[in-house]
């Protein structure tokens, strides 16, 4: 089932050639005769199955298992391999999974302007600059903190706020912040950063708050003032 680059040594298989091999199983498991349980899945039935994907490949990287990560990226694989091919069977508007890797090929050129292209950018804070930038003028956007999914956990959506705004030089200080600050003077890692936040959630639960609701209102209140310190309010 595999193919041979003519270029290529014999029996050396080209990069990339396996991912082939994986679009050529997901096309029998969904052609007639194929798996019944793979046929009837759509966009929307593996949604559950792309999260929970994401996670196991994020915890494996967290545990430093590279046999896990390696059979979890293969997962994750399966996943933009699964959902470009029941997108392949779109009768008004297919696409497949070489539209999938061309767009984000000529994303990334695009994005990529210091490396492809006349563009500068020194220092890897430079590029992430120039990165927002750029995809915020190709799809429109006014506010740094547009086009961040709500539907994030609260703390990747904060930190994505953060992150977003920290160029801005007009915005207010975070409410807690003299709070907060007192509280780190101390932390020196992230194992005492991480029992810092447990002992936070842990008393907010002692009072009947909820860390998730309370962080992601907190994190709403502040995109209203990004987007004043924009002039976009």
């Amino acid at each position: 089932m595999t193919t041979q680059d003519a270029g290529a040594p014999t029996g050396v298989p080209r990069p990339g050639e396996r991912v082939l091999d994986l679009v050529a199983v997901m096309d029998r498991l969904r052609s007639p005769g194929g798996c019944p349980w793979d046929a009837r899945q759509t966009h929307a039935s593996l949604v559950e199955y792309l999260i929970e994907e994401a996670y196991e490949t994020v915890e494996a990287i967290e545990e430093a298992d590279r046999d896990l990560l390696r059979e979890e990226l293969g997962d994750l694989l399966l996943q933009v391999v699964f959902h470009a091919r029941i997108a392949a069977e779109d009768a008004d508007d297919p696409w497949t999974l070489d539209d999938v890797a061309d767009g984000i090929i000529s994303k990334l050129v695009r994005r990529h302007p210091h490396v492809f292209g006349d563009a500068r950018a020194e220092t890897a804070e430079q590029v992430e600059a120039n990165w927002h930038a750029l995809k915020a003028a190709e799809k429109g956007r006014e506010s740094v903190t547009d086009g961040i999914p709500a539907a994030l956990p609260a703390l990747t959506h904060a930190g994505k706020v953060l992150s977003r705004s920290a160029s801005l030089t007009a915005l207010p200080a975070l409410p807690a912040e003299a709070s907060a600050a007192e509280a780190m003077s101390g932390v020196r890692d992230e194992q005492a950063y991480g029992d810092l936040l447990l002992a936070l959630v842990a008393l907010g639960r002692a009072q009947g708050l909820d860390a998730e609701t309370a962080l992601r209102q907190a994190s709403r209140r502040r995109i209203v003032e990004i987007r004043g310190a924009e002039g976009l309010t």
